[in-house]
């Protein structure tokens, strides 16, 4: 636990911002306060904590003479306007989800190309284009209205969906006659909730909610007591029932799910983002049936797959840090689990129950490999995939045999197939049409050395005929954390970025799930130095194998993939020209005082903890941004409605880096508005900044577009 020392702020004055021709920038000069803390006997000065109040005049002033100066810089680059035309040119395509079948009509999301939300159709067969069932553009002009959440009920007769407003989590649900499209009088109130799960009956639903957050602070409030609720159809949410709670530990997040055939209720319990769970289930077919444990510790992943009666099966990592499939009858006292399907060389992402069969989606060195089983673990045939890239989809209910999957890579817009569960066969179902040719580009997978010996996967990405010369202008990208893994996937920025001559390289560092739960725990807590270790080698080997140079060199990443950046930034200021961190964690002693930040601990550690403290406060990018550095051209971008990673995060490291700055490159912050942490992001926004950030890359990467 930290004291404070002292709180006395200094007066605070704006110096003009400029734009130079040449030398150092002349940055706003927000005041630097005296706010000292103590953690665990050591003085932690926090000059900008004034920040975090975003509401503030003091900071609304900050952020405009930043928006200001970022403007008047990225208006002296020519060619920011030639790159966003072409980004609109390529991203004008027809885009595609893999429908679903609910009751007697599929369902599937399209954009015609600009939209700034897709819209859902509801077509009749699957041969049928169909017609428009929910456009979300309609909800507001700007498209700032983003779908967040859908669950029909078992026969497809209603529909309940959830909407975001400007990038937050916070949602509104609604729930519509499927048939008819009109609405039904069921609200339930904007919440940072989880999703919603139907009684067979239609009868109601169960969904998670946190108690409300104080009227004024929804974007920063904390989420503490998230509870299990039932919704009876037709009743005020007022006499919403709690189903169940876990008032001995408020970090507990809650969540229930309806078995298939509707007979049992699995509920889900885990500690803030930890992929470690307890498991509770109740019979539905029984009344008044008490709510039984399971599994009653936090020591492994659980996940519900589907049962025969009373026979559960999951995919879990006990005794499998790569995961397998077990079974277990939950009404025999014995309690023995069962191996299905055992452990694998290959990681186990999920698993699907499609035609009385097993559908496992496997990761190799982070790409994908799909099998399939029988219920009683024999092993049935490989799905074959176009090549190196991820696959995704294979839903429907238990008693299907046709099924739809999504294929795509680095190279290889995505690709919807129909697949036969009973011959083995896919078949071409929907192929985007973008406006380039694939053939041209290579994908590449590499493995490099990290700083202690450790293996790491890297997939390279560039057009044809590059000359390995040290000349190119490459984007290295990373995330390192929240057992989320890298995978090859399609995106036309990307595309934009190599026809402009870039090279584009993912690292698959550790923190991630592509090599399993090893992989994750060694880039966590006290071991989350090897994250920025893994992220500095994918650097050098990029540099030593002549795809590009320091000169050349950016790196991007994105919510802990912008800590990610912060950090490395600050341990290796030499060996990259750009940096691009994107709604960042940059403060790694007050993350928990934010929004939903206080369950990041599972990955990061709490400064609460001497140990963890320690650890955290020698990487924390914005208290180790060192004066008197010369650092690289850095373009921080965050959004005003970030209410998962606080904005101030991005507004205190960009203060921190600017006043540290030696050097002549620039520091920058991005701001947009009526955005978020990044989904449901409109179609225009995304683009205006892309063209931004290349933009900014081609000016400090000293790039030429043709």
């Amino acid at each position: 636990m930290f004291k404070r020392i002292s709180a006395f702020l200094l007066v605070f004055a704006f110096l003009a911002a400029s734009v130079p021709a040449q030398g150092k920038f002349e940055y706003p000069k927000p005041r630097r306060g005296d706010q000292v803390d103590e953690y665990h006997g050591t003085k932690v000065a926090d000059p900008y904590r004034w920040m975090e109040d975003t509401d503030s005049a003091e900071t609304q002033s900050w952020i405009e003479a930043e928006n200001k100066l970022t403007d008047a810089y990225l208006a002296t680059i020519p060619e920011r306007e030639k790159i966003k035309n072409r980004l609109t040119e390529i991203w004008n395509y027809e885009r595609y989800s893999a429908p679903s079948k609910v009751g007697n009509y599929y369902i599937y999301s399209k954009n015609d190309g600009l939209q700034n939300q897709s819209v859902l159709y509801k077509a009749s067969s699957i041969d049928d284009q169909g017609s428009v069932f929910f456009d979300p553009n309609k909800i507001k002009a700007d498209g700032t209205a983003a779908l967040n959440g859908s669950s029909f009920t078992d026969d497809g007769k209603l529909w309940a969906y959830g909407v975001s407003i400007a990038g937050s989590d916070r949602t509104e649900w609604k729930v519509m006659d499927v048939a008819t499209g009109r609405l039904l009088p069921d609200t339930l109130s904007p919440n940072r909730q989880g999703g919603v799960s139907w009684l067979n009956d239609n009868s109601g639903f169960f969904y998670s909610r946190f108690p409300d957050a104080t009227a004024g602070a929804e974007l920063k409030s904390q989420n503490f007591y998230q509870k299990l609720y039932f919704h009876k159809l037709g009743t005020p949410q007022s006499e919403d029932k709690v189903v169940y709670e876990r008032p001995d530990n408020k970090e507990y997040f809650v969540s229930g799910n309806v078995s298939e055939d509707g007979n049992w209720l699995i509920i889900t319990v885990g500690k803030g983002t930890e992929r470690m769970n307890m498991v509770y289930f109740k019979n539905l077919s029984m009344e008044n049936a008490p709510i039984l444990p399971l599994i009653t510790d936090l020591k492994n992943s659980w996940s519900f797959i589907g049962n025969d009666g009373p026979v559960f099966y999951f995919r879990t990592d006990q005794g499998a840090t790569r995961g397998k499939v077990v079974s277990r009858n939950v009404l025999d006292r014995s309690m023995i689990w069962r191996d299905v399907i055992p452990e694998s060389a290959d990681t186990l992402n999920g698993v699907q129950f499609i035609n009385n069969q097993f559908v496992l989606n496997y990761m190799k060195d982070a790409y994908t490999k799909i099998k399939i089983y029988e219920i009683n673990g024999r092993f049935v045939r490989d799905v074959e995939l176009p090549g190196i890239g991820s696959a995704g989809g294979f839903g429907g209910k238990r008693s299907d045999f046709e099924t739809f999957y999504t294929y795509s890579s680095y190279n290889a817009p995505p690709t919807i197939y129909q697949y036969d569960m009973r011959t083995g066969k896919s078949k071409l179902f929907r192929q985007a049409k973008v406006k380039f040719d694939p053939t041209k580009y290579e994908v590449k997978q590499v493995f490099y050395s990290s700083k202690d010996g450790t293996k790491v996967p890297m997939f390279i990405t560039y057009k044809k005929g590059t000359k390995l010369n040290g000349k190119n202008p490459t984007i290295l990208y990373g995330y390192g954390g929240f057992n989320i893994a890298q995978t090859p996937g399609f995106s036309v920025s990307r595309i934009a970025w190599m026809e402009m001559g870039g090279v584009y390289a993912v690292a698959c560092i550790r923190g991630g799930s592509e090599y399993g739960k090893t992989w994750w725990e060694g880039g966590s807590r006290l071991k989350k130095q090897n994250v920025f270790d893994d992220f500095i080698a994918a650097g050098e080997y990029l540099i030593s194998s002549k795809y590009t140079s320091k000169k050349k060199l950016a790196i991007q990443g994105g919510s802990n993939g912008g800590l990610l950046v912060g950090a490395v930034l600050n341990q290796r200021p030499d060996l990259f020209a750009a940096a691009l961190p994107a709604v960042g964690v940059m403060d790694m002693l007050r993350f928990t005082k934010f929004t939903i930040g206080w369950a990041w601990t599972s990955d990061y550690g709490s400064p609460d903890d001497p140990t963890d403290f320690k650890a955290m406060y020698a990487y924390s990018p914005y208290h180790n941004a060192k004066p008197g550095t010369k650092y690289p051209a850095t373009l921080v971008t965050t959004a005003d409605h970030d209410d998962r990673v606080f904005p101030a995060h991005s507004f205190k490291y960009t203060a921190a880096m600017q006043y540290a700055q030696k050097g002549n490159a620039p520091v920058l912050i991005r701001i947009e508005t009526k955005a978020g942490h990044g989904a449901g992001k409109p179609t225009s926004k995304q683009i205006q900044e892309l063209a931004d950030i290349y933009g900014f890359l081609v000016k400090n990467l000293d790039m030429k577009v043709k």
